[in-house]
């Protein structure tokens, strides 16, 4: 039987699951992405402020800590395969329960389908990423990341507008400035409607979802075998032993709580600037994240290494949250240099550094998996999950970032919470990817 770490024959058996792990990457990201135009949405249907509205992403996010490390448990029952089915079977029960969710207008409700999505989705990342990483020479394995990265994010840009155009279509004004000056019966209304909006595009997730199964389930998928991988790992008998990759789990906690603020605030702080069509801000920040990981595509290993991108990474995204603070948050000098000539909507420099912030940690998750995995062998399965915990700083963080912006006062003040996050990407870019011993 072909394996996926098997070589010549390898190139050739590569391509499907490439495919297959490509359109699942696709997947994460539109229905990760969505949470970015959920917040400002649900803020204004559910009568939410800013830090009750980042309960979104915590439900979504923190099902990556609770359920990582049973998921890794079903994967070595199951295989990856299997597992990566029973993941997206889990997700069709998340959307569906948007529907009462939705009808109802309850906010826990909403709360709780997010949570099944997440939990889902972790499967989904806890047997992929391995794929990735696993499939190929291990030096260009950040490239083939970026390559996911690419699918991803640019599912990311696709969904923000997809959802204005849906969702929002034939609602005229929506802000929360328009609600709040309607009459009781008419705001009543206007939000009964936009709430309902939302049950058919996850009826129709739903049996997208569902189709998926049978793709992954009939495809050629490979197994993963990692026990040929086995190295001298001397008295290391747990996944804690491991420097590299306990380190490289608290980078990605740093990492995906900053994409996340970058991504999904944009909108709460474009609509508290009063920036039009702030639904679809996200898009923004997911385009200069397809960027990088065109850079990372093109470059990683041929120009940089996995080690320089993410230094690089780190470097960059220090820069932008000092750009997003001291920021102008009138005027457009920046936008209008980098894209006001080609018609594209211009937004305030401030606000502008927050997108920035995509380009500057795109290539941040694909250089920290090889790196963290490196020499893990038969513990592959358990490292991989303990870095999928990691994606719980997307639930902690931004709900901090929501708590510093209430009680500031100050949306753009609470950006510096992103700034020890990427001082400690800086040091796992210099020490922490090589430490093998505590």
């Amino acid at each position: 039987m072909n394996t996926a770490t098997d070589t010549p024959t390898k190139q050739q058996s590569s391509v499907i699951p490439m495919v297959v792990i490509g359109i699942l990457f696709f997947i994460f990201g539109f229905v990760t992405w969505l949470n970015g135009s959920l917040i400002p949405f649900l803020k204004i249907i559910c009568e939410l402020n800013e830090f009750q509205a980042l309960f979104v992403t915590f439900a979504f996010y923190i099902a990556y800590t609770v359920m990582a490390l049973p998921m890794s448990f079903l994967l070595n029952r199951t295989g990856y395969k299997n597992g990566m089915a029973i993941g997206l079977g889990i997700m069709v029960l998340g959307s569906l329960a948007f529907i009462p969710a939705a009808q109802s207008a309850n906010f826990v409700l909403f709360l709780v389908a997010l949570f099944i999505l997440g939990t889902g989705l972790t499967i989904l990342q806890t047997a992929s990423n391995p794929y990735v990483v696993k499939i190929g020479p291990e030096k260009s394995a950040a490239m083939r990341i970026s390559i996911m990265g690419l699918i991803n994010k640019g599912a990311g840009v696709i969904v923000p507008l997809v959802f204005t155009a849906v969702i929002l279509a034939d609602m005229g004004d929506v802000s929360e400035q328009s609600i709040a000056a309607m009459s009781e019966a008419q705001r009543a209304a206007t939000v009964s409607e936009l709430s309902n909006k939302l049950v058919l595009p996850y009826i129709y997730m739903a049996i997208a979802l569902t189709a998926l199964i049978g793709l992954v389930k009939f495809s050629s998928l490979p197994e993963l075998d990692l026990g040929g991988e086995d190295q001298e790992h001397g008295e290391k008998s747990s996944i804690v032993h491991f420097p590299q990759v306990v380190l490289g789990a608290v980078a990605l906690f740093a990492y995906v709580g900053v994409e996340v603020i970058a991504g999904d605030t944009i909108g709460l702080y474009g609509s508290g600037l009063g920036v039009a069509n702030f639904a679809s801000l996200t898009s923004y920040t997911m385009v200069f994240m397809v960027l990088g990981y065109i850079i990372g595509v093109t470059c990683i290993p041929r120009f940089i290494s996995q080690q320089q991108a993410l230094l690089g990474s780190a470097i960059a995204g220090s820069l932008c949250i000092i750009g997003v603070v001291l920021g102008d948050t009138s005027a457009t000098s920046i936008a209008d240099v980098l894209w006001g000539w080609s018609g594209i909507a211009v937004i305030p420099n401030s606000v502008t550094f927050v997108a920035l912030m995509g380009l500057a940690h795109a290539l941040v998750w694909p250089s920290i998996w090889p790196l963290a995995l490196d020499g893990l062998g038969k513990y592959t399965s358990q490292g991989s999950a303990l870095l999928i915990m990691g994606i719980s700083g997307g639930a902690i963080l931004p709900l901090i970032f929501g708590k510093v912006a209430h009680v500031a006062g100050d949306t753009q003040v609470a950006y510096l919470v992103g700034l020890p996050c990427y001082l400690f990407i800086l040091f796992y870019a210099l020490k922490g990817h090589k430490m093998r011993q505590w």
